[in-house]
């Protein structure tokens, strides 16, 4: 099968290289032109993979064109979840058609984890604006428990793709699953999505635990009210509240916030050691999508009136500069409450 995936990053990478593992043809857009030399020259990136040899079946492109000649069956949306609709929309309404009204176009799958700050959208609401309706029924995201590192390493690893249609993902988790990566699915695209970007936030407040050099205890406390936050705003979303008990919800918060893979993690440990975001930001090579996504859930959360204590206290340390410690206290001492 055909696959082309946009974006370049160390998930797309890892995610081209399962997918030429299990017998198929991949082609990768990246803008970036200096890590498109390097790919094509040593297909590998070790900025973003280290000790990761891509196969053969693996090639680069920048050019939509070609991606359109490629003619895929399935197409990944693997950029950072801020840059997706800008990227959909620099393609030329000729290419564009081409690509996305192809009879051979069997599914369109995002695997970034995120809520566009400017729309307050999730993505599969980005890709619904901005492609043609047609292919509506086609959008999937796939999300989990899933850092790039170990999935290009072949370590077992589970994840759940959501979608409306029951078919097509029964297709994609048999395109996706091998020995060491289990593919479940969903029909609540909207948990999945939810789950897959809010948990960002709240790794984000792990690391700024960590960072502070807090305990055990702090951190169970954390992830259990953590995930309290994003059922609590996922149901405001209408989604399902199970979902949140599954990979994309508890699953992918435990590992991203305990993981020393997760660059949300790595800006929030930064923070704790009292190092400025702008800072932290300008020295690293990938996305920590959390940055963006604490502003988004910080407005939606307010528009919505879902209360949201962890999220608003990270919000205002990363946007208004207030001291995590000051941070730490006004969350102990707010009202006394029941647990549920």
């Amino acid at each position: 099968m055909k696959i082309s995936i946009i974006g370049g990053g160390g998930w797309g990478l890892a995610l081209a290289k399962l997918l030429a593992e299990n017998g198929h043809s991949i082609l990768v857009w990246e803008y970036n032109p200096k890590y498109l030399k390097i790919l094509k020259e040593t297909h590998s990136n070790p900025a973003l993979l280290r000790e990761v040899k891509l196969p053969k079946a693996v090639n680069f492109t920048d050019s939509f064109v070609e991606i359109a000649d490629f003619d895929s069956r399935l197409i990944l949306m693997a950029t950072p979840s801020q840059f997706i609709r800008n990227t959909i929309r620099s393609i030329d309404s000729h290419t564009s058609e081409r690509i996305w009204n192809s009879p051979n176009l069997k599914a369109i799958v995002n695997v970034a984890k995120g809520i566009e700050q400017s729309s307050l959208q999730t993505i599969d609401k980005i890709l619904m604006e901005e492609l043609p309706k047609d292919v509506h029924h086609k959008i999937c995201a796939l999300s989990g428990p899933s850092h790039a590192e170990e999935v290009a390493k072949g370590l077992p690893t589970t994840v759940v793709i959501a979608g409306s249609n029951e078919d097509i993902l029964r297709e994609l988790q048999e395109i996706f699953s091998n020995e060491y990566f289990r593919v479940y699915r969903s029909l609540d695209i909207v948990g999945v999505e939810i789950g897959g970007a809010v948990k960002n936030i709240i790794a984000i407040a792990a690391g700024i635990i960590s960072g502070l050099g807090f305990g055990d205890n702090t951190m169970g406390a954390l992830l259990t009210r953590g995930i309290v936050e994003i059922s609590r705003f996922g149901v405001a979303m209408n989604a399902r509240r199970e979902t949140f008990l599954g990979l994309s919800g508890i699953g992918d918060l435990i590992t991203t916030a305990i993981s020393p893979h997760s660059r949300n993690r790595y800006v929030g440990y930064r923070i704790g050691k009292s190092e400025k975001l702008s800072d932290i930001q300008a020295s690293m090579e990938m996305v920590a999508e959390g940055v963006a996504t604490t502003a988004s859930v910080y407005q939606l959360a307010h528009k919505m009136h879902v209360e949201m204590p962890i999220v608003e206290q990270v919000y205002l340390i990363l946007y208004e500069d207030k001291d995590p410690l000051e941070a730490m206290h006004d969350l102990m001492l707010r009202e006394l409450k029941a647990e549920f």
